[in-house]
Formats: structure tokens, sequence, C-alpha cells
């Protein structure tokens, strides 16, 4: 629950922070929390060597992880913040089809059923129409969900490798800032003070929700911790209300219900089910 807030509270920043590019906020997001993490490993007395095996699978997990940031606040910007958090929380389901695909943690009915289910919620919140190329935000959440979702699979296996948190999310936000360092310095936005401080709260609540999340999925399956993940939506949904006005419409409310309802569903039926072992 705690990276559910702190990612609900990142996204309220980034949308306060105004009208600049999605790929500056970014930059800021992540030079935040790479240096949070430098930080934690510098006082922890880790060192920043990394072993061979595992650098192949770190820049799958930060480029997959940076592009859906990318899309992420995008979404943010452009759809109601519940709305573009809800999509994002399909990122879930995406890691057990990913981590069946290719980590072998094979997915059984119930989970089948659960993404099925999720992926109709999700139509409700998309509202998809002929003219949807016209406001594609709401396919560039679900992509922002999608490459999430391989990104979190990454670190699953990164942490099943031994690979500690704190280093995990300051390679992943490190190789962020550079990838998008040569945008920023052609096309770089002047921001006031305001601007600057709500992108540093932003930073450090990703920061938070990063190291709640890599912990997370290093220590349990995505099946085990996914029902917690969706309180985002609480958090999104309040703080949408109180801090910009936003209310989502009916059938926004009716794909949250759906999400999270199957979400729930699933994680008592797949502890009963561990239970019963």
């Amino acid at each position: 629950m705690g990276s559910a807030f702190f990612f609900a509270t990142m996204n309220i920043f980034v949308r306060l922070s105004g009208d600049i590019p999605s790929i500056q906020k970014s930059f800021f997001r992540n030079i935040v929390a790479a240096i949070f993490a430098l930080f934690l490993l510098l006082r922890s007395h880790n060192d920043l060597k990394y072993k061979k095996k595992d650098i192949p699978l770190l820049i799958v997990r930060s480029t997959f992880g940076t592009i859906g940031i990318l899309c992420n606040f995008y979404a943010v910007d452009h759809l109601v913040v519940s709305d573009a958090s809800m999509l994002n929380k399909l990122s879930p389901f995406f890691v057990i089809i990913c981590s069946s695909l290719f980590l072998k943690e094979k997915s059984n009915l119930i989970q089948k059923i659960s993404i099925v289910i999720a992926f109709l919620g999700a139509l409700f919140v998309i509202k998809p129409s002929a003219d949807f190329m016209h406001n594609p935000a709401s396919l560039i959440a679900v992509l922002g969900a999608l490459t999430a979702g391989i990104a979190y699979t990454c670190v699953r296996q990164l942490g099943k490798n031994g690979v500690p948190g704190p280093k995990i999310v300051f390679f992943f936000s490190a190789f962020s800032c550079l990838s998008v360092s040569p945008w920023i310095v052609l096309h770089y936005t002047p921001m006031s003070m305001t601007q600057i401080l709500m992108l540093l709260l932003a930073g450090l609540s990703a920061a938070g929700g990063q190291f709640c999340i890599t912990a997370a999925y290093t220590f349990a399956p995505a099946k085990e911790i996914s029902v917690y993940d969706y309180t985002q939506i609480i958090f999104s949904a309040l703080l949408g209300f109180i801090v910009l006005g936003q209310i989502p419409d009916i059938w926004s409310i009716l794909g949250y219900t759906i999400i999270t309802g199957v979400a729930v569903w699933s994680f008592i039926r797949q502890r009963g089910l561990y239970e019963q072992k």
C-alpha cells in the first residue's frame, strides 16, 4: 500500500507541475530517485558494482520502465488522474502474463479469468470509439501499463538473482535520466520555482514508490501483492477530487469497480488455494 500512496501523490504533483513536456517531467522525477537511491547505497556501504550477468536484465528493466513512465506522465496530463492511475494498474495483470512466459511462473485458471475481466473493465475506462485517435491518451496509458509489467517482471527476476532493491532503483533512475538527457538539452522548457518544487516533490514520491514496489516484487509473486496496488485508485480519486476537483464519470467508476473487484476476488481465491496446500 505504501507504493500505491506514493505513486498517487506523484501523479498529483506531476499534474500540478503544469504544461511541461512529459520527458522533462520524467527527467526530474528520476534524477531525484537516483540521488535518493545513491544516498541509501552509500549510507549502507554498498558498492555500485553490478554482475555482468545482471546487466542485460537491468537494461531491459530500465528501458521498458522509462517507456512506462513517459506513457504514464502523458496520460496523467491528458486524462482524469484517477483514470490514468486505473489504466496504469493493469500492469499487475501484464506481470502475470510476462512471468508466465519468461519466468515460468505458470498462471492458473483464476489468474487467466482475472486478466480477461480486467481488460473488459479497462474498456469502460478507455471508452473506445471510432475517433479514439483524436485522444490517444487512454491507449498510451495501457501501453504504459504493458511496459511497466515487463519492467516489474525483470525486477522479479533480478530479486531472485540477489540484486538489492536500491541498486535496481539506482540503475533504472540513472539510465532513465541519461536516456532522455539529449532531448532535455535540445528542448528544455523554462520552469518557475513552483513547477520545479512540484517536480521535486513528484521525484521524492516516486522514489518512495519505487523502493516499495521494488521490495514487493522482489520478495513476492505478483499474484500475492497485486490487490494492495489497487488502493492507488482510491488515493488518486480522493486526491484528484480534493486537489484538482476532478470527478470520474459513471463509466469510469464502473470500470474501477470491475478491475478492483476482480483483483480482490483473485487475491482471495489465490490465498484460499495456497492455504489448502
